[in-house]
């Protein structure tokens, strides 16, 4: 069960907090040591910041949407428009997405309706982020649903709006749709008879059953109009243009938001089967059972959709891409490992750990033999890990070989997205990214000091969510680094207490008086987690 939290949009402000990193603030230290690992902080923080503005709403649509006189282009697909255009979205970034796009369509856009979640636009203006929030006077209506991240009934009277602009368009509109993480939940509309609080009681049922996001959202395409396909459906004669922002792993645009704009490949029989896998179709509200029974046996194909152009405009591998250049562009030999790292925290901590001393053992196998003969065992247990986390991008061979002609002497940056989770066990508050850099410390520690590793670089590892927001707290995330341990216990912190509740936060609020704890603010975005990996030479002393 990963943390509970409702995922408020950060900001990605850059401005100075008392013990806290932000974007620009690195205080200043007198001694050498600190100055080279604030150095590398300052650096970490750069990539992700570069990263995160990669995939910012408004530089996405910009990037993506462009008017010419009655000519609009949206992802290389040429539309001819005349005040013909409608608008609408769900997810927890599509705000920002529907401002810009507005400001492109000018006197084009008609009309338009965005599900968005519940105290966004205040929490937007209090963090002075106007350029994500719409015109006083826009042709955009925005409702704000779905507390907690659940389905309300304000999420339902947003997906009802939504479903009533679609119904009425004709072979003359053009329906531009913007998705992100967070719209699921935002356009909730059951196939009648079926009340919200009935398929809400079955999506319950069947998490607490056990039940996969895979098997979850193939029974919520079943019991709603709008997803699998639906509004593409009901949107047609129309031409539909869909613009997605990625939150999952791979990019699929069926689960993105349960795919309300893509083909569908399930059908009921499917959802049956689900149901009596889990014994639990004795016990579905006769109203879903009415439901099943009269729906088509044959999934909705991708020809009723050939109507609709999908495209990913924003996504972990895009932010990734952006934060390998500015790594490079700081003098880093750079490369991305994985856009796909998922797992629990306690196992992918470890996977880290062992890229991290792989990686070290190559940079000092020049003037430190013993550390050759480690690389192949720690090849392999890499490699058995992330067989065993399903991450294929990690066993690809030639990404091995790189490590073998780094240069000893140029810090290294390794990058990494995804979106691990965590296995609550105590009743601390933390997050994800502050429990993985927590962790990371941990077993870099114990392994560097059961193998006898002669480490000749210093170690960061950062680790935050894009959406400025990790589990319910103020911070993004965290930094850690191979010393941090020692460093804490002689802070009196004993690292491995704090980690027994699941108390990552108030771990990294106390060591150093907060100053390896991420605070980002709302950044309007969210593709998931990034982490970085910074290897730097150590200064040698003179010797006398």
């Amino acid at each position: 069960m990963a943390y509970l939290s409702q995922r408020l949009l950060p900001t990605a402000s850059s401005y100075i907090t008392k013990n806290r990193i932000l974007w620009n603030s690195v205080p200043h230290l007198l001694f050498q040591d600190r100055q080279r690992d604030m150095s590398s902080q300052k650096h970490g923080l750069e990539i992700f910041r570069t990263a995160v503005n990669a995939v910012s709403p408004e530089n996405m649509i910009k990037n993506n949407m462009s008017l010419m006189g009655d000519t609009l282009t949206v992802c290389e697909k040429r539309f001819h428009i005349h005040k013909n255009v409608y608008l609408v979205g769900f997810g927890k970034a599509v705000l920002g997405m529907a401002a810009a796009a507005e400001d492109i369509l000018g006197p084009h856009l008609v009309s338009g309706v965005i599900s968005v979640p519940y105290g966004i636009q205040e929490a937007l203006q209090l963090a002075g982020k106007w350029e994500m929030l719409t015109a006083p006077h826009s042709k955009i209506q925005v409702i704000e649903g779905a507390k907690h991240n659940l389905p309300d009934e304000d999420s339902l009277r947003a997906a009802n709006h939504i479903r009533l602009l679609a119904e009425r368009l004709t072979a003359d509109n053009l329906l531009v749709v913007l998705i992100s993480g967070g719209g699921s939940a935002l356009l909730p509309a059951p196939v009648p008879p079926i009340t919200l609080e009935e398929k809400q009681k079955v999506t319950k049922l069947l998490a607490s059953k056990g039940a996969t996001i895979q098997e979850l959202n193939t029974v919520r395409k079943t019991l709603s109009l709008l997803k699998g396909g639906g509004l593409a459906k009901l949107a047609y004669p129309a031409q539909v243009v869909s613009l997605v922002l990625s939150d999952v792993i791979g990019d699929s645009l069926d689960i993105i938001a349960s795919g309300p704009t893509v083909a569908s490949n399930h059908t009921v029989q499917d959802c049956l089967e689900i149901l009596s896998k889990y014994n639990l179709t004795a016990s579905m509200p006769e109203s879903v059972n009415c439901v099943v029974s009269s729906q088509s046996q044959e999934p909705r194909s991708a020809a009723d959709l050939s109507h609709v152009s999908n495209s990913v405009i924003g996504s972990n591998t895009i932010a990734l891409n952006k934060g390998k250049q500015k790594a490079e562009d700081l003098g880093y030999n750079t490369m991305i490992l994985s856009t796909s790292l998922c797992g629990e925290v306690s196992m992918v901590s470890k996977l880290y750990s062992l890229i991290i001393l792989y990686a070290c053992s190559s940079l000092n196998c020049h003037s430190c033999p013993t550390n050759i003969s480690k690389k192949p065992k720690l090849k392999q247990e890499i490699q058995a890990i992330a067989a065993e986390l399903t991450i294929p991008d990690l066993l690809i061979q030639e990404k091995w070989e790189v490590f073998d002609y780094l240069n000893s002497r140029k810090p290294v940056c390794l990058l990494t997205g995804g979106e691990p989770t965590v296995q609550l066990q105590g009743k601390g508050k933390g997050g994800r990214n502050q429990e993985l850099a927590l962790r990371v410390a941990v077993h870099l520690h114990r392994l560097s000091t059961d193998r006898e590793l002669d480490l000749e670089h210093s170690i960061l590892f950062l680790s935050a969510g894009t959406d400025g927001q990790d589990g319910p707290t103020e911070a993004a995330g965290a930094v850690s680094s191979l010393e941090m341990v020692c460093k804490a216990e002689a802070e009196g912190l004993l690292v491995e207490s704090f980690l027994t509740n699941n108390d990552s936060y108030t771990f990294f609020s106390k060591f150093s008086n907060g100053q390896n704890l991420i605070t980002t603010g709302l950044t309007g975005t969210n593709v998931m987690d990034i982490q970085a990996v910074l290897i730097t030479p150590k200064v040698k002393k003179a010797q006398n």
